[in-house]
C-alpha cells in the first residue's frame, strides 16, 4: 500500500522538531521547494501503484512517494550506497528533516534497494522530463542553445581477462550447484569445490604473463588448458542437472522453489560461461584477438568495451553516454547509446530531442569535432538552428577558415568547452563515474537519475543567485 505524502509527527518530537528546524543546510534547503512539485509526487505515485495489482489500495504500508523521490536525489548527490543512505538517514536530522521522515522508524538498505528499482528507466525518463518542463517554466533553461556531447559511464565490473571470467564463471556455477544438492537427497548431487584449483591456476596465468618469452607463453597456455577442463566440466554437471530437473528426475526432498530459483540462475549463467569458454579458446589456443560478442562480465553483460583515444585509459569498460546541455548548466537530454558509435551519429538525435523538450529547435547548437560532418551541418541548419558550429577537422579551406574565425563562431567553441566541466561534475559529485544498479535497467536508470539530480541542484543555484541580485539591488 502506498503510503501519504502527509506526514503526522509525533508529539514527543514536536520539541525536537523545533530545534531540528535550525539547523540549516547550504546544499539542501534550495532544493528542498523543487521536490515538493505536485507532478514529480504523482509520477513516483503512480510507478508504485504498478508494482501489485492492488499496491495502491491493500498490503503494508511502503515508502511514501515524497520520501522516495528525496532518498533518490539525496543518495545520488552523496555518492551512497544503500546501507549508506539507511545509516545516514537513522543518525542525521539534517538528512532526516529533508527527506520528511522526521522522528518516524527508516527502511532498510534492502527496503531501499527494491523500492528504487521499482522507478524504471521510462519512468526516470519521464521524471527528468518534468524536471527539465520545470526549468523552462522558471526560466533557468530557455532552450536558445544547445551544446553536446559523449562520455563513458563505467559498469561496476572488475577488469575483464578471460582467466578471471573463467574463474567467475565455475564460481556461480558451483555455488547454484551446491544450494541445489542441499535440497536433495544426501547422494544425489555430488559437487566438487574447485575453489582452491581455480585460484591456482589464476596465479600461475598471472605468473606467466609478466614475461613475454615463449617458455611463460607455453605456461600460461597450458595453465589457461587445465583452467578450461575445469570449467568445461562444471558446464557439463550444471547442464545435466538442469536437465534432470526439467525431466522431474532430480529427488528433493527440501523446497521445490529454491531448487526452481537455482536452477533459473543456471539457465542464465550457462550461455555466459560457454560463450566465455568460445572466446578464451579462440584468443589464447588460436591467437584472434578480435572475437565478435565478447562477454566482458557474467554479472553485467551489457558491458562494452569504449575507445575514446585517451592515452592513460585506452579501454573503457561501461556504455556510451550521449549528454545535451542548454543554458545555466541544465542537462536537457541524455541517452544510454549502443556500442561504439562515432559521435557524427549522436548529433541529429540530441537536435531531435531539443525539439521535442523545447517546442522549436535551438538558435545556436555546437559541439566537438567529432560530431563534424556536412551532412550534419546540413540537416541541422535544415531542422531550424540558426548558428551550428561544428569545427572541422582536417585541412581547413579559405572560406571554412574564414567561417570559423568569426566572433560568433569562436563564442560559440567557448561555451561548447563547459560541456567538459559538466561531464566531470555529473562523475564526480553526483557520482556517475561508475553506474552501481544491477543489469542494463538499473545502468540506465543510475545515469538517469545522477542527471535529474543534477538538474535540480542546478535549478537551486539559480535561484539562489536571483535571489541574491535581486537584495543587492534593493540594498543599492
Amino acid at each position: 500500500m502506498i503510503s501519504s505524502t502527509s506526514h503526522q509527527s509525533w508529539i514527543f518530537y514536536s520539541p525536537l522538531a523545533v530545534q531540528a528546524s535550525l539547523l540549516k543546510d547550504d546544499l539542501l534547503d534550495p532544493v528542498d521547494p523543487l521536490l515538493d512539485d505536485p507532478e514529480l509526487l504523482e509520477l513516483v505515485r503512480q510507478c508504485q501503484a504498478r508494482r501489485y495489482l492492488a499496491s495502491s489500495r491493500t498490503g503494508r504500508p511502503g515508502i511514501a512517494p515524497d520520501r522516495l523521490l528525496r532518498c533518490c536525489v539525496m543518495k545520488h548527490l552523496k555518492g551512497w550506497s544503500f546501507r549508506d543512505l539507511e545509516r545516514e538517514l537513522r543518525s542525521n536530522l539534517v538528512y532526516r528533516r529533508f527527506t520528511h521522515f522526521d522522528a518516524e522508524i527508516t527502511p532498510d538498505f534492502s527496503t531501499f534497494s527494491r523500492t528504487f528499482a521499482l522507478l524504471t528507466p521510462a519512468v526516470t525518463k519521464t521524471i527528468h522530463q518534468r524536471v527539465v518542463g520545470l526549468a523552462r517554466e522558471q526560466g533557468v533553461a530557455p532552450g536558445r542553445k544547445l551544446r553536446t556531447d559523449t562520455t563513458v559511464v563505467e559498469s561496476n565490473v572488475h577488469y575483464p581477462t578471460d582467466s578471471t571470467l573463467l574463474g567467475d564463471g565455475i564460481r556461480v556455477l558451483s555455488r547454484s550447484l551446491g544450494r541445489i544438492a542441499s535440497q536433495c537427497k544426501n547422494g544425489v548431487l555430488a559437487v566438487v569445490n574447485h575453489a582452491r584449483a581455480v585460484k591456482h591456476r589464476l596465479l600461475e596465468i598471472s605468473r606467466a604473463a609478466k614475461t613475454v618469452t615463449e617458455a611463460s607463453r607455453e605456461r600460461m597456455q597450458n595453465s589457461y588448458q587445465k583452467l578450461l577442463a575445469v570449467t568445461r566440466a562444471v558446464v557439463r554437471q550444471s547442464r545435466a542437472v538442469v536437465a534432470r530437473w526439467e525431466q522431474g528426475k532430480l529427488k528433493v526432498v527440501g523446497k521445490p522453489l529454491q531448487v526452481e530459483i537455482q536452477v533459473e540462475q543456471l539457465r542464465h549463467f550457462l550461455p555466459l560461461v560457454e560463450n566465455v569458454i568460445r572466446q578464451t579458446k579462440e584468443r589464447v589456443l588460436g591467437g584472434n584477438c578480435h572475437v565478435e560478442g565478447k562477454v566482458l562480465s557474467l554479472f553485467e553483460p551489457h558491458t562494452q568495451v569504449i575507445r575514446k583515444g585517451k592515452v592513460h585509459k585506452p579501454n573503457e569498460f561501461g556504455r556510451l553516454v550521449r549528454i545535451d546541455e542548454v543554458e545555466n548548466g541544465i542537462v536537457s537530454g541524455y541517452e544510454v547509446v549502443e556500442g561504439n558509435a562515432a559521435d557524427t551519429t549522436a548529433w541529429m538525435p540530441a537536435l531531435h530531442n531539443h525539439q521535442a523538450r523545447f517546442g522549436k529547435a535551438p538558435e545556436m547548437a555546437t559541439g566537438d569535432r567529432g560530431f563534424f560532418s556536412a551532412a550534419n551541418e546540413r540537416e541541422a541548419q535544415q531542422l531550424g538552428v540558426k548558428k551550428v558550429a561544428l569545427p572541422a577537422r582536417g585541412r581547413l579551406s579559405g572560406k571554412r577558415t574564414e567561417q570559423q574565425k568569426q566572433r560568433w563562431f569562436r563564442r560559440a567553441l567557448r561555451w561548447r568547452a563547459g560541456i567538459e566541466a559538466t561531464i566531470s561534475t555529473l562523475k564526480h559529485p553526483f557520482s556517475m563515474l561508475r553506474a552501481t544498479y544491477q543489469g542494463e535497467t538499473g545502468f540506465q536508470r543510475y545515469v538517469g537519475w545522477s542527471v535529474i539530480t543534477k538538474n535540480l541542484f542546478s535549478m537551486a543555484r539559480w535561484q539562489e543567485s536571483r535571489k541574491k541580485k535581486t537584495k543587492g539591488r534593493r540594498d543599492a
